[in-house]
C-alpha cells in the first residue's frame, strides 16, 4: 500500500523495496570439524557485556540511505545492505590455536603502522592471542622471509610514525607459493592491508584457501591514499593526504603571489581518481583550478586553460593550479615504448604530467607574451605525503578498522574486508571490493562545488 505524506504528497512506498544481504563466506562452508568456544570477552576483568554488546547476524547496515522519492533518479535495486562489523558472542578460534599474519602490500600510506599495532594489541588484549607474526616485504615476504613474532610492547609506538615497519613492496605474488607458506607456518589468521591490486590478490589466495578446505580466515583492510576503493565512505590515510596537499598548495601560493605573473603548481597524487585534489582543492579555497584524471581538458584555445590562466593573471596577478598525476595522460606526448610500459604491479607508468605541464606554461607564455615577466614554481609532495603518520582522525579510523577485523575473522568470518558505509562499519565481501572502483563523479554535487570555489572552465569545446 502506498504511504503518503500529508504534507508534502511524497509517495514513499518505493522505501521498502526487498533488500538484498550480501553474505559473508564463512569457515563452516568449507571447514566441517570447527568447534565454537565462548567469547572471551566474557571474561574481561575491565568491562561486562551487557545485553546488546555482541552483534547479531540481524544487525546490517544499508549501502543506499538516499532516495528520489519522485522516481526522476532510478534507485538501485534490489538495496544492498552489509552485516554491521563487532563482536559475536561465539567465536570460532580458541585464542590458545590463533597463529595470526598481517602483511602489507603496495605503496605506502598514511595509517598503515597504526593498522599493524591495533592488529597486533586488539588480538593480544581482546582475545588472549599469543602467537602473532609480522610478514615483511608484502606478499614475496610468505616465501622469502622468514615471519617477524610482534607484541604488544615492539609494537608500542608504531602508531606514531609513517610507512611501513614491516616493510612493502609491489609484485611478488606468487599464489601457490603464498598459500603453502601459510600452510606450513600453520597460520590460521591472515590479515591483509593493501589497495585494489592486493584485494584482488586476497581475493585468489582466498579462493585457493577453499579450494585446499583449510581451516584458515583471511580478512583484507583496504589501503589507498587515492581513496580510490569502491562501497566504502573512504579508505584510511585519506584526511592525513588532504590535510597534507593543502600545505603543498598554501606553498604553492606563496610562491605564486610572490611573483609577477606567478603561477603555483602542484602535483598530487591520484592514478585514477582525483579525489586528493579535489578535497584539497575544497578546503584550501587558494586554488584557481583543479584537473582530475574524470575530466578531460585541454590547452589552446577558447575555452582551454591557457585562456582561463591568461585571464586569471590580468586578473589577479597570480594563480595557483592543481592537478593529479593521473590527468591528461592522453594528452601528453609519448613514445611506443612509453605507451607499453608497466610497473611491478602491471600498472601503465604515467608521465609526469606535472613537469610537462610546467614545459607547456613556459612555451605557451614565451609564445603569446614574448618578453614579459613569468614564473612557474611546481610542487611535487607526493612522497610527503604519503610518507608521513597518520593524523587524528585516521589513526582512530585506523583503529576501529583493525579492530572490527578481528571481531569478524574470530567469528570465523573469511574472505571479507572491513570497511566503513555511511558511517557505520560493515563486513563486505573481498570480491565486491575488489572489483568496486570510486571515481569522482563530475554530474555530483562535490564537482560542482570545486567549480563554484575556482569558476574554472568546463573544458567542452565548441
Amino acid at each position: 500500500m502506498a504511504v503518503s505524506n500529508s504534507n508534502s504528497g511524497v509517495d514513499t512506498s518505493k522505501l521498502f523495496n526487498p533488500i538484498n544481504l550480501k553474505e559473508l563466506p564463512h569457515l563452516t562452508h568449507y571447514v566441517s570439524t570447527i568447534q565454537t568456544h565462548q567469547n572471551p570477552l566474557d571474561h574481561d576483568p575491565y568491562f561486562h557485556t551487557d545485553q546488546g554488546f555482541y552483534v547479531s547476524q540481524s544487525d546490517v547496515v544499508l549501502r543506499q540511505i538516499t532516495y528520489d522519492l519522485s522516481g526522476t533518479f532510478a534507485t538501485p535495486f534490489p538495496l544492498s545492505a552489509y552485516h554491521r562489523a563487532g563482536p559475536r558472542n561465539q567465536v570460532f578460534f580458541h585464542p590458545s590455536e590463533v597463529r595470526a599474519a598481517i602483511v602489507t602490500c603496495g605503496g605506502l600510506c598514511p595509517g598503515l603502522n597504526t593498522v599493524i599495532r591495533e592488529l597486533v594489541v586488539g588480538l593480544w588484549d581482546l582475545y588472549g592471542v599469543r602467537q602473532i607474526f609480522g610478514i615483511t616485504a608484502g606478499y614475496r615476504g610468505f616465501y622469502w622471509r622468514e615471519p617477524v613474532e610482534l607484541n604488544p610492547k615492539l609494537v608500542d609506538d608504531w602508531h606514531k610514525r609513517g610507512g611501513t615497519v614491516l616493510e612493502t613492496s609491489r609484485g611478488g605474488f606468487d599464489l601457490n607459493k603464498i598459500v603453502d607458506a601459510i600452510e606450513n607456518l600453520r597460520f590460521n589468521q591472515v590479515y591483509i592491508i593493501g589497495g585494489d591490486g592486493t584485494m584482488r590478490g586476497a581475493v585468489k589466495i582466498f579462493d585457493e584457501i577453499r579450494r585446499r578446505k583449510l581451516n584458515v580466515a583471511v580478512v583484507g583492510i583496504p589501503k589507498t591514499v587515492d581513496n580510490d576503493v569502491g562501497i566504502i565512505d573512504r579508505s584510511f590515510g585519506f584526511q592525513t593526504a588532504v590535510e597534507m596537499a593543502q600545505q603543498a598548495i598554501s606553498a604553492a601560493h606563496v610562491e605564486a603571489v610572490s611573483a609577477v605573473n606567478g603561477i603555483g603548481l602542484v602535483k598530487l597524487m591520484g592514478r585514477s581518481t582525483g579525489h586528493i585534489a579535489l578535497y584539497a582543492t575544497l578546503s584550501s579555497r587558494d586554488v584557481d583550478c583543479c584537473l582530475i584524471p574524470e575530466i578531460d581538458f585541454f590547452l589552446e584555445g577558447k575555452g582551454g586553460l591557457f585562456e582561463f590562466l591568461d585571464k586569471r593573471l590580468k586578473a589577479n596577478g597570480h594563480a595557483v593550479l592543481v592537478v593529479a598525476e593521473g590527468a591528461g595522460q592522453d594528452i601528453i606526448p609519448r613514445t611506443d615504448s612509453q605507451k607499453q610500459e608497466k610497473d611491478e604491479s602491471g600498472n601503465p607508468v604515467f608521465l609526469d604530467v606535472g613537469v610537462w605541464l610546467k614545459s607547456e606554461l613556459n612555451k605557451w607564455w614565451a609564445r603569446e607574451h614574448p618578453g614579459e615577466l613569468f614564473t612557474v614554481k611546481y610542487i611535487d609532495p607526493t612522497y610527503m605525503i604519503r610518507a608521513v603518520a597518520a593524523n587524528a582522525t585516521d589513526n582512530l579510523y585506523c583503529t576501529l578498522l583493525a579492530h572490527s577485523a578481528i571481531h569478524g575473522i574470530m567469528a570465523g568470518y573469511t574472505g571479507f574486508v572491513a570497511g566503513l558505509i555511511n558511517g557505520n562499519y560493515a563486513y563486505i565481501p573481498l570480491d565486491d571490493i575488489a572489483s568496486a572502483k570510486n571515481p569522482v563523479n563530475t554530474k555530483d554535487h562535490k564537482w560542482s562545488w570545486v567549480r563554484s570555489v575556482t569558476n574554472q572552465p568546463d573544458f567542452e569545446k565548441s
